[in-house]
C-alpha cells in the first residue's frame, strides 16, 4: 500500500484530485509548494510517497540498474491506489495523475495502462519505460487520455533529444499528447511551466460536472 499526504481543496466537497508522484530521492514534502503555485481552489492534492527508501528520500524503482521489477511493482501499487480512490468517491475522470522524473515515468506507465479515463496525465522531466511494450499494451481508453509532457533543453540527467523522440513516437501512435520544451535543466521551469500545467489541468475539467 502506498502512503501520501492529502491536501484538501479550499472549496469544500470538491472531488477533483491531482495525484503527484515525486522523483528519485525526494518525498511528498518536496512538493508541498505545488498547491500554492497552481492556485486552483477546487483541486485536492495527494502527494504520494514512493515505496523504496533511498538515501533519506524515496524511489519508485532501482535506478540505474534493472528498473523493470520496480517499475512493474510500482505500477501495480498505483493501480491499487487509483482503484482505492475511486472507491472513496474520487471518480477516475476527476483525477489528474502526474509526476516528475521517476514520477513522470510512473505516471505515463500507469495512466496509459489504466482501464479508466483520467482527467489528464502530467509528465515533467521524465522518460518512457520500454516504449514499444507500452504502445503494445495501450488500453482501449489510452488514446482518449490527455497527456502533458515537458522536458528541458539542458537536462543533464535525461538527454532532451531522446525524450523528444519518445514524445514524437507516442504522438505518431495516436496518443493525445501535448509536448512542452523549456530552457531548463532537471527541474520545473518556474512560472512559465506552472502556467502551462495549470491551463492543462483546468482544461481537463472544463464543462465536466463533479461525479
Amino acid at each position: 500500500m502506498l502512503h501520501g499526504q492529502f491536501i484538501p481543496a479550499a472549496e469544500k466537497d470538491s472531488r477533483r484530485l491531482f495525484v503527484v508522484l515525486h522523483g528519485l530521492g525526494d518525498s511528498p514534502a518536496g512538493w508541498n509548494w505545488l498547491p500554492g503555485a497552481l492556485d486552483l481552489p477546487w483541486l485536492n492534492y495527494l502527494l504520494v510517497r514512493a515505496p523504496d527508501e533511498y538515501y533519506g528520500g524515496y524511489s519508485w524503482f532501482d535506478y540505474p540498474h534493472d528498473i523493470a521489477p520496480g517499475v512493474h511493482r510500482s505500477r501495480k501499487l498505483l493501480f491499487e491506489l487509483l482503484d482505492d480512490l475511486r472507491a472513496k468517491n474520487f471518480p477516475a475522470d476527476q483525477i489528474t495523475l502526474g509526476g516528475f522524473s521517476q514520477g513522470c515515468l510512473m505516471a505515463l506507465e500507469t495512466g496509459l495502462r489504466y482501464p479508466h479515463r483520467l482527467a489528464g496525465i502530467v509528465g515533467i522531466s521524465g522518460w518512457v519505460f520500454e516504449i514499444e511494450n507500452l504502445l503494445h499494451d495501450l488500453t482501449p481508453v489510452a488514446k482518449s487520455q490527455r497527456i502533458f509532457l515537458s522536458h528541458g533543453h539542458y537536462d543533464p540527467l535525461l538527454p532532451f533529444a531522446e525524450v523528444r523522440e519518445q514524445a514524437k513516437k507516442l504522438q505518431s501512435a495516436g496518443l493525445n499528447l501535448t509536448w512542452h520544451e523549456y530552457p531548463k535543466e532537471h527541474t520545473v521551469h518556474g512560472t512559465e511551466e506552472i502556467t502551462d500545467i495549470r491551463a492543462f489541468i483546468q482544461a481537463g475539467y472544463a464543462g465536466k460536472s463533479e461525479g
